[in-house]
């Protein structure tokens, strides 16, 4: 899970400041007011991550790839190529992390694992370079192991705190540049006889990379047949285009999940249906083949009890829009972080606040009997679901620490994030002004305009 994002120079962004990250996270904000790039960053980290080529430091998109930022000038914050893009990730383990020593069996654990890069662009090519990447091992809120490269006097350089690299013997050679953004290479490494502990932090940062999904704001029109041919999607896709293959895929490896400790255990498919029906959207829902060994199927939903079974295709729009936010939620693997924007657009404002009981039920669910340990990064315009999850946290369904909320505002030419302080009583204490537009000035308008008519009706 992801505890700490900081970003600086990138696209309207002149510094976040340091963003804690709880299980639930939400952020608010105008149109246009850099919301997206957050996320939009993180899905250029996961794809470069991905990415066969070693030596690109930072993959920023093309036609096939899960985001296209265009040029390295286009992402630095007011394009000024001469600034660094930089930013600082924090994440929670999946499991407490030991190195070891070879060298004097020294032994150094911890929870937590921080990467903060620097990307330049260089001279001729403008193409982004590592400038300075560290790696730290933090033990509580202790750095327990601190790994540093960095350029010196023209040459790559390594430096640790709190644990003493040594050279093998003659293997003087100089260091490489890091294989993409995170990862000391091969060679440089093996200039050191105990450099290998590197190597598991870059697979734990890529193990966290690709554990980040996302789901955009629009999502595909539904169908009125889907196919399926017994793959397993790794997601529901950036626009929920693969969510009934999702559903299938969940059911046909005989997944069930529960909302948490004491609740009931159901099948993937019976669980997303239930919620669908505690949304309200529908009273029933099933994903069934056209025929026995066709590869072809359909979904029949029933609005209500009284009403014919019908084709998703020939109902409301919400229901399409909505059933990828639901399943992209808990068909993620444990540990995962599921980043969605606009989760509650086309859903009536009752629905949207129930959304977000859905949203507290994913960061809560359980697998096989095991916490789930998902994370939900949430970009919403919806009071509606603010308000829910202020009554959650009154009501003790979550603290105060389960949840972060953010609100994001343009201030000149750069953005701020402002955190939003949230009491145990669901109180938000520091309000923005006009955080859902100005009431007050819509109240007087009304007010004002009632008046003047009634002033002629009575002359």
């Amino acid at each position: 899970m992801l505890t700490s994002l900081q970003i600086q120079n990138f696209k309207a962004w002149r510094d976040t400041g340091r963003i804690r990250l709880a299980p639930l996270t939400v952020i608010f904000g105008a149109n246009s007011a850099g919301k997206s790039s957050l996320g939009h960053l993180l899905l250029a980290l996961k794809q470069t991550a991905l990415s066969a080529d070693r030596k690109r430091a930072l993959h920023l998109g093309d036609d096939n790839s899960l985001i296209d930022l265009g040029t390295f000038r286009e992402c630095v914050h007011q394009n000024d190529i001469e600034r660094s893009l930089e930013f600082d990730l924090g994440w929670q383990l999946p499991n407490r992390l030991e190195v070891k020593d070879p060298v004097n069996g020294k032994r150094t654990t911890g929870s937590e694992l921080r990467l903060n890069v620097s990307l330049k662009a260089r001279e001729r090519t403008l193409q982004p370079y590592v400038q300075q990447m560290t790696y730290t091992l933090m033990e509580g809120e202790r750095e327990a192991l601190q790994a540093r490269y960095f350029w010196e006097k023209g040459k790559p350089a390594l430096e640790t705190e709190n644990y003493r690299l040594v050279r093998n013997t003659g293997r003087a050679w100089p260091l490489e540049e890091p294989d993409k953004f995170y990862r000391i290479s091969d060679q440089s490494r093996a200039r050191f006889q105990n450099a290998e502990f590197l190597a598991d932090f870059a697979l734990q940062t890529e193990g966290m990379l690709t554990g980040i999904y996302y789901l955009g704001p629009l999502r595909d029109h539904p169908r009125r047949v889907y196919q399926w041919s017994g793959d397993s999607p790794e997601s529901v896709g950036m626009r929920g285009e693969l969510t009934i293959a999702a559903i299938l895929a969940a059911a046909s490896d005989g997944r069930k999940l529960n909302r948490g400790p004491n609740q009931r255990v159901q099948p993937f498919e019976q669980f997303i249906a239930r919620w669908l029906q505690e949304l309200g959207v529908i009273d029933s829902f099933q994903v069934k083949p056209l025929s026995e060994g066709r590869k072809e199927y359909e979904v029949l939903v029933r609005t209500h009890k009284a009403s014919a079974e019908v084709k998703i295709s020939d109902v409301g729009f919400g229901v399409s829009q909505v059933l990828p936010a639901l399943v992209q939620a808990f068909y993620c693997p444990p540990h995962s972080t599921v980043w969605m924007e606009q989760p509650e657009i086309h859903l009536h404002p009752q629905v949207q606040s129930k959304l977000a009981d859905v949203f507290i039920s994913a960061i809560q669910a359980r697998e096989n009997g095991k916490v789930r340990n998902v994370q939900m990064i949430i970009e919403s315009h919806s009071e509606h679901f603010l308000y829910r999850l202020q009554r959650r946290v009154a009501e003790g369904v979550l603290t105060p620490d389960d949840v972060a909320i953010y609100f994001c505002r343009r201030a000149n030419s750069t953005i701020e994030l402002e955190p939003l302080e949230v009491n145990e009583g669901g109180d938000i204490l520091n309000w923005p002004e006009n955080f859902f537009g100005d009431e007050m000035e819509d109240i007087a308008a009304r007010t004002i305009a009632n008046a003047r008519r009634k002033a002629k009706l009575a002359k």
